[in-house]
């Protein structure tokens, strides 16, 4: 089972950003960090660096996303989503691993 899959509109919307600032980079680093308000943060980056021995690497149409070992076991299930709605812009993580959220959804604990 994948890490995490990525929806058709978050594809187009990395694909979109990378379109517009070609340095951004070619991977899209995935990570959970410690910190926010339920304990920890779901953290999202542009890179070159090639992926790590102890890395996860998905390729989701075209779009290179590679996930750290640590982060990895968070995110088994997980859905990574863009919302452009009057309720906000941006990704959105729908992670089933998680027991709780904070309001912005931009952090959880498990």
């Amino acid at each position: 089972m994948n890490a995490l899959t990525v929806s058709e509109k978050a594809v187009k919307e990395i694909k979109r950003i990378q379109a517009a600032d070609p340095t951004s980079g070619s991977n899209l680093r995935v990570m959970v960090v410690g910190g926010g308000c339920s304990g920890m943060s779901y953290k999202l980056g542009f890179d070159n660096e090639p992926a790590g021995s102890s890395d996860k690497v998905f390729e989701v149409d075209g779009v290179k996303v590679i996930v750290d070992s640590k982060s990895f076991l968070y995110l088994t299930g997980t859905e990574l989503d863009f919302s452009d709605g009057l309720n906000g812009t941006g990704f959105t993580f729908q992670n089933p691993n998680a027991k709780r959220t904070c309001g912005c959804g931009s952090s959880f604990s498990a």
